[in-house]
């Protein structure tokens, strides 16, 4: 059985969007497409514990109440998860996905995309969860924890997706960069779109040498590539390049040098991330 795209979905305003990410990475990469939608009881509002407020007489009829108040509240949280996935599945069939499956899982939301990860070809996230705020821009914590925690690329998409034409690929000439331009080049999901390869530093024989690495492997792989050299801090010279060459996805590694930094979400990632309008794919 081939590996599939998993697009993670809940009741949040990013659902439409990771529906259409996902049918989009699946039809690219001729892939099956499963929608996974987790109930998570830490997440879900719980009754009160009122056991040490309640009389004697009353506390056993009170207890059997808060028990079936619980109960309903997994019925009704399984129920909406249902109805969600087969409205996912129905937009993926809209948009030309030949049988999309889906399933729901109880737990944790890293330890669920953990036990499925062994199945995934990539991930499909929305930037922020069903219980971030829709102003927010801080990143949920489940989402940096399954950045972390999953050995898979992981497509983040923002609350529209549009397929892109043109992406970028944030290169810096570490191995982690080298590796991203080798997988961009080998995989067949972004076969056929415009690479731009963008490094911001100084503007040195040795950065040339590394882009021009880049470019020569993209092509040679049959992709469009070029390079540019940019002064000035890494997240907002990389959006600003963005926005005025209308990239529609930003590619980046996950991890930057040292040892510290790869236990956790390197931080030129998460910031792309926190202030990207469009989506972008973790590659690990």
């Amino acid at each position: 059985m081939s590996r599939q795209i998993l697009a993670c979905i809940d009741g949040s305003g990013f659902s439409t969007a990771i529906c259409d990410a996902g049918a989009w990475a699946s039809l690219r990469l001729a892939a099956p497409l499963t929608f996974v939608h987790v109930i998570d009881r830490m997440a879900t509002p719980v009754a009160h514990d009122s056991t040490g407020q309640i009389g004697l007489g009353s506390r056993e009829h009170l207890l059997e109440e808060l028990a079936t108040l619980d109960e309903q509240r997994g019925k009704i949280a399984q129920q909406q998860g249902r109805l969600m996935l087969e409205a996912a599945c129905q937009r993926a069939k809209d948009d030309g996905v030949v049988e999309p499956v889906s399933r729901q899982r109880n737990g944790e939301l890293v330890e669920a995309l953990s036990e499925l990860e062994g199945e995934a070809r990539l991930l499909v996230l929305g930037k922020r969860g069903e219980s971030a705020p829709a102003a927010s821009a801080h990143l949920g914590s489940n989402l940096e924890r399954v950045v972390r925690a999953l050995h898979l690329p992981i497509l983040i998409t923002p609350a529209e997706f549009a397929p892109p034409e043109r992406i970028l690929i944030a290169f810096d000439g570490s191995p982690t960069a080298r590796k991203t331009v080798e997988k961009v080049a080998d995989s067949p999901l972004l076969k056929g779109l415009e690479c731009h390869v963008v490094l911001i530093g100084e503007d040195t024989s040795a950065h040339r040498e590394q882009l021009s690495w880049a470019t020569r492997r993209l092509e040679e792989s049959g992709l469009t590539a070029c390079s540019a050299i940019q002064p000035g801090e890494v997240e907002p010279t990389l959006r600003a390049y963005q926005q005025e060459h209308d990239i529609g996805m930003l590619v980046m590694g996950a991890y930057g040098h040292s040892r510290i930094r790869q236990l956790l979400v390197g931080s030129t990632t998460t910031d792309m991330i926190r202030h990207a309008s469009v989506p972008v794919l973790i590659i690990r």
